[in-house]
């Protein structure tokens, strides 16, 4: 018998044990296999569920089927506020995205010091694919996010990025010089949409577009992510999905603009 029993707040015991399955288990889980497992009401267990999927610690796939976000698995660590809300908004449509082009789709923030942070991720199902998982953080200048995070930042704040981060030639395609860059950064905010092609991953390129929140203010970047020969193949298709996708979020987060 557990002895702090007496202590334990039975909603708070209900959220950990959930969590604690969902964390155990590789495969998304239904809403019928939960409340097997657990023993709760199905109206308790919906009711749990939802509330985590709110906060952005669980994310919930088509036919009531739900998994522990990633970031909660893998790092970066707990989500809330801000950024619980639009990993929650978001991970429906990057599901559709997904499922629609057949490749990996990743959401990014900027962090304070303009490098990208990964937030969520819908991993292709095809067996040849872009991979990488939601720890660390990774550069601006070269990532189709980072581009798109960076061209809609405050000038002085580029300024100052650009001054620190060290520009490193990942890959032979990597481009590091800071006039070429504020070029690139010019295209991106003139066509909405953001591409790497090589420069951080070699075999790997995609493509990036803005996501606003109600104010306007661009917040994330949703890409594309995949190998080069299908990019090669597909890249306006892949430009024009992902700009719809972009838009689709916004509305979501309800910008009223263009």
């Amino acid at each position: 018998m557990n002895e702090n029993a007496d202590f334990e707040v039975k909603s708070a015991v209900r959220v950990l044990e959930l969590l604690e399955l969902l964390a155990r288990s590789s495969e998304p889980m239904s809403l019928k296999d939960i409340v097997d497992e657990l023993g709760y009401p199905k109206s308790s267990a919906h009711s749990l569920l939802a509330t985590l999927v709110s906060r952005g610690y669980v994310t919930r796939e088509e036919s009531e089927y739900y998994r522990l976000h990633e970031g909660c698995r893998n790092g970066p660590g707990w989500s809330s506020g801000r950024e619980a809300l639009l990993i929650a908004v978001a991970q429906p449509i990057m599901d559709g995205l997904r499922d629609a082009e057949g490749e990996t789709v990743f959401l990014g923030v900027r962090k304070r010091d303009g490098r990208v942070k990964p937030v969520a991720r819908s991993i292709s199902r095809q067996v040849i694919r872009f991979e990488a998982d939601l720890s660390g953080s990774d550069p601006a200048y070269c990532t189709a996010m980072g581009r798109v995070l960076l061209a809609f930042w405050e000038p002085h704040r580029v300024d100052d990025y650009l001054g620190r981060e060290r520009l490193i030639r990942h890959t032979q395609y990597t481009i590091t010089d800071r006039l070429e860059i504020r070029r690139i950064l010019e295209a991106v905010r003139r066509d909405g949409y953001a591409i790497c092609d090589q420069e951080a991953y070699l075999g790997g390129s995609g493509v990036a577009a803005p996501v606003r929140d109600a104010s306007g203010e661009v917040i994330a970047a949703l890409n594309v992510a995949t190998i080069t020969q299908r990019f090669e193949n597909s890249k306006v298709r892949m430009i024009d999905a992902i700009e719809s996708h972009a838009r689709l979020l916004s509305s979501k987060l309800g910008f009223k603009g263009a």
